[in-house]
């Protein structure tokens, strides 16, 4: 076989059992269902939510195991979101006006922290529904490190959905060394995700907070980065247990959300050019090689193929994802290489909510 060939395989197959380790590492909540001391502040940023804001804040009503402050944010809705919130009975302000070189989403976040009091901040996207236990489990999950991001359960419906969405639990469990993120200093060693996170009030503080971020369409990866920055930990958890979101109701929805933030995942254009080029070679040359190849090609571009599915049903099963859509994984790298394409080409001129990003 030719070495090119054997080191295709041996790439991916180490990605593969990479993956695998991370799922065996990845910090998961307990089941200490004592009551804890203190109280913790859980603060949700909304803007025209009022599809889907109920659900969200009738689970966060139904915490138990923990004192909870919740605050809702209400930004400029023009919907019936306010409504929702109050017919509840819960405390939500009125977000201030868009200050010149903020985004949205971190001005929002910088309000409620400001508002609130515990020394224990819980950010929860509307698009979430938790666990009765999820809170609690959240601030135990935060034992040893700053900042803890418990990725939920991510729903998918549609087509285009079912093809994109996994690839976000898939991707920084294969790339990513979990414990060598827990442990090193360097900021760009780090992930998070803001539907669910947790963070020390001192830690966020120290980081600066949202301010720190106000500009980055990314926020919570960048808050994750200024963490490190000031001596702080942070780690990933499994949160399928925990939570579970609904991040995009149809495809439409699913691209524009990719467009407006991908560009900003990478360091540059001509890095994400590598880094696509790379996903293409590794996930999806496979196919067209077992169509159109021979010999040892199509015996190679087989297992290749195979490695790489493992690899999404590794991710699946760690993610209470469906494990029957891996195998489209190289029609899904091939949907994100061109929505990293299409966030780049439209980089300046997307729009969220009304707002430019």
């Amino acid at each position: 076989m030719s070495p090119w060939l054997g080191a295709w395989i041996a790439v991916v197959g180490a990605l593969t059992v990479h993956a695998w380790v991370n799922t065996r590492l990845l910090r998961q909540p307990g089941r200490d269902s004592s009551f804890m001391e203190g109280k913790v502040s859980v603060l949700v940023p909304v803007r025209d939510e009022a599809h889907r804001i109920r659900p969200c804040l009738e689970s966060l009503l139904a915490q138990e195991g923990v004192d909870v402050e919740l605050i809702v944010l209400d930004d400029c809705s023009s919907d019936s979101t306010v409504d929702i919130v109050r017919e509840l009975g819960i405390r939500v302000i009125a977000g201030a006006p868009l200050p010149a070189g903020w985004l949205g989403k971190p001005f929002a976040c910088h309000q409620l922290a400001t508002a609130s009091h515990e020394p224990i901040l819980v950010f929860v996207d509307a698009d979430v529904v938790l666990h009765p236990t999820a809170v609690a489990q959240a601030v135990r999950l935060l034992e040893g490190v700053d900042l803890v991001s418990p990725y939920p359960r991510i729903i998918t419906t549609g087509v285009g959905e079912r093809l994109v969405q996994p690839l976000l639990q898939w991707s920084w469990l294969t790339f990513l060394p979990l414990r060598a993120m827990e442990r090193s200093r360097r900021p760009s060693l780090a992930a998070a995700g803001g539907q669910f996170l947790a963070v020390r009030r001192s830690a966020y503080e120290r980081a600066g907070g949202h301010a720190a971020v106000r500009d980055r369409v990314l926020d919570d990866i960048e808050l994750a980065r200024g963490i490190k920055r000031a001596g702080g930990r942070i780690a990933l958890a499994d949160g399928s247990t925990l939570a579970r979101c609904h991040m995009y109701g149809s495809w439409a929805a699913l691209r524009e959300g990719y467009t407006k933030s991908l560009w900003a995942s990478f360091g540059s254009g001509p890095g994400a050019a590598a880094v696509v080029a790379v996903l293409l070679v590794l996930y999806v040359l496979p196919v067209p090689v077992m169509l159109l190849g021979e010999g040892a090609w199509v015996a190679a571009a087989i297992v290749v193929y195979a490695l790489g599915v493992l690899g999404r049903v590794v991710s699946a099963r760690a993610s209470a994802g469906r494990v029957v859509d891996a195998l489209a994984h190289p029609v899904s790298i091939a949907v994100f290489a061109w929505l990293v394409a299409r966030s780049f080409a439209r980089r300046g001129r997307t729009t969220w909510k009304g707002r430019p990003v």
